[in-house]
């Protein structure tokens, strides 16, 4: 009833799916839920009677199809979105290509946002549209999407291992495939590191993304201050050498299939590719060429095919650098960036389609 209380009461029906719910809590140092329990309309207050009539016309009213869902499509897909997403991995345009082309496919495509958990169960498959972090709705939304046997990309192992920055780099060096020089910091090691690395060195947080939570240590004093701030929140980081180049490789990778190439370049004036301090938008992330597979070398489509292989089937962008002639992976990203006018400048349309024919194998 009150408004005051509406984000408190959606973040509990995206828990528990019940019309009428009772939350108790008491309050000591912070307020602690004493329990949870479903009511019956007969414990409703009959002045409040009028307003649940409202609020459920209003539920019920809600559009779940438009008005072409007549048509028998062969799958609904659910695409999640989160409209405050610092770093959305796809912008507006390349969103209304997913689902124009859904429409052409003959799939019925939806923007779904976080709020809208309860409603996953009326899809039969789920596509990614917003970061992945292990303590996110996306990760929620997968998990519960893999429960109820809906095609989804990602899958939450997919999530679970391309989050985990240290578990990336065990495993691409089990595998032998060639990185910075990358050490696993801990408390009891921190003093050894820059005898490996070197200055300048890059130091990440397990679960960065877009390059929040990458720093890089110039000096030993910088590097001291970072490392014993970047401890406080995590048991292990990660440092790697600083390897400069003018551009990283982006091959994406759709269930071992290339099916797009990119050169980014860095950020104006910056040694990343994504610069979030910049003042200006437009300086913020840096130029893109984007490539037919074909004209890519071929080593860098093959160390690019191995790196995805590590993680399993879906979709992923691997980052790779070449210096010296040494290519070197960087990364492996889960839920890559697909924007329009960036990554489908070469391929168009067939970057799209690869994705949801993808998801159209997975329910086939």
């Amino acid at each position: 009833m009150a408004q005051k209380y509406k984000t408190l009461g959606a973040l509990f029906y995206r828990h528990f799916q019940v019309p009428f719910l009772r939350v108790n809590f008491n309050h000591t140092t912070k307020w602690n839920i004493q329990s949870i329990k479903a009511i019956s309309e007969s414990e409703i207050p009959k002045e409040h009677i009028s307003s649940v009539h409202e609020f459920a016309n209003q539920y019920f009213a809600k559009k779940r199809y438009d008005t072409a869902k007549v048509t028998n499509y062969d799958f609904d897909l659910a695409i999640l979105v989160n409209p405050n997403d610092p770093a959305p991995p796809s912008n507006a345009k390349a969103l209304k290509k997913f689902v124009d082309m859904a429409e052409k496919m003959n799939i019925y495509a939806e923007i779904i946002e976080p709020k809208d958990l309860s409603r996953l169960s009326s899809f039969d498959a789920l596509f990614l549209r917003q970061s992945t972090e292990v303590n996110n709705e996306a990760y929620t939304f997968v998990r519960k999407a893999q429960q109820e046997g809906i095609a989804i990309i990602d899958y939450p192992d997919a999530i679970l291992k391309c989050c985990n920055k240290v578990y990336m780099a065990e495993a691409l060096q089990n595998a032998n495939i060639s990185t910075p020089k990358t050490i696993i910091v801990h408390a009891n090691n921190r003093n050894e590191v820059l005898a490996q690395t070197g200055l300048p060195c890059v130091l990440k947080a397990p679960d960065s993304t877009f390059s929040f939570g990458v720093k890089k240590a110039k000096t030993k004093e910088e590097f001291n201050a970072l490392v014993s701030e970047m401890l406080k929140e995590s048991d292990l980081i990660i440092a790697q050498e600083f390897c400069p180049s003018d551009y990283d490789w982006r091959i994406g990778i759709i269930d071992n299939k290339p099916f797009f190439a990119c050169k980014y370049y860095m950020a104006k004036g910056h040694w990343q590719i994504y610069n979030w301090k910049a003042t200006e938008k437009d300086d913020q992330d840096g130029d893109a060429d984007c490539l037919a597979i074909e004209d890519v070398p071929k080593n860098v489509i093959d160390i690019a095919l191995k790196s995805a292989k590590l993680m399993g089937l879906g979709l992923y962008g691997i980052d790779i650098k070449v210096v010296n002639g040494k290519l070197m992976v960087i990364e492996i990203n889960d839920n890559p960036n697909i924007d329009f006018g960036v990554e489908d400048r070469y391929y168009g349309d067939l970057v799209y389609s690869d994705v949801l024919t993808a998801l159209q194998k997975r329910l086939d």
